[in-house]
């Protein structure tokens, strides 16, 4: 990572497009399927709560339950007052990751002890593509900001080589995408998801 902080990646565009799509999910849509098999929609928004809150953690270095459980052990509740948390978890996590303290030392999340650098990736990775599970589960639009994908796909592009084990439950074995396809195409296949899949 930069050691300028204002070079460090900023969470906020993707987060507030993250909150844009959650805003816009209708409780109709909530038992539907998404690009995760064994979750539905309410399990996906259960996720994303849980990780959003994890990944503020860890930037604080504030480990504890939030930090130390591995997602893929149990599916998700959804809270009841999802509506009002999410938002407010999201400007959170933004706030706490322009601190360039979150970007050093040591910390954890899902039970995995990382770097403040790679818990950053991790945390930009997991908004972006579930951002667009979200999206395409729902039918919504979904144009993550060039440095959010960024970001996004030295993750996965880093990682499309490691045991199924390595990259966890929600993020399949890489799927084939051409050399110039946009990049998000290529985040969505390298964390192994169908471009093309629908409800």
């Amino acid at each position: 990572m930069p050691d300028n902080p204002s070079e460090l990646p900023d969470f906020g565009p993707q987060t507030r497009l993250v909150a844009r799509v959650a805003e816009a999910v209708k409780d109709d849509r909530l038992d539907g399927p998404t690009p995760c098999p064994d979750y539905a929609v309410r399990d996906l928004l259960g996720h994303v709560v849980h990780l959003v809150g994890a990944f503020a953690d860890a930037g604080r270095k504030r480990l504890g339950p939030t930090t130390d459980t591995d997602p893929s052990s149990v599916v998700p509740d959804l809270p009841a007052d999802w509506r009002e948390r999410l938002p407010r978890l999201l400007d959170e996590l933004a706030e706490v990751w322009r601190d360039p303290a979150a970007w050093t030392g040591e910390t954890r999340a899902g039970g995995v002890d990382l770097t403040g650098d790679i818990a950053g990736m991790v945390a930009f990775n997991e908004l972006v593509v579930h951002g667009w599970d979200l999206a395409r589960a729902t039918g919504q639009e979904y144009a993550p900001d060039e440095a959010s994908l960024g970001v996004s796909y030295a993750m996965v592009s880093a990682t499309a080589g490691e045991s199924p084990e390595a990259r966890g439950t929600l993020f399949g074995p890489p799927l084939p995408v051409a050399d110039d396809a946009p990049l998000l195409d290529k985040v969505v296949a390298l964390s192994g998801r169908d471009r093309n899949w629908r409800p």
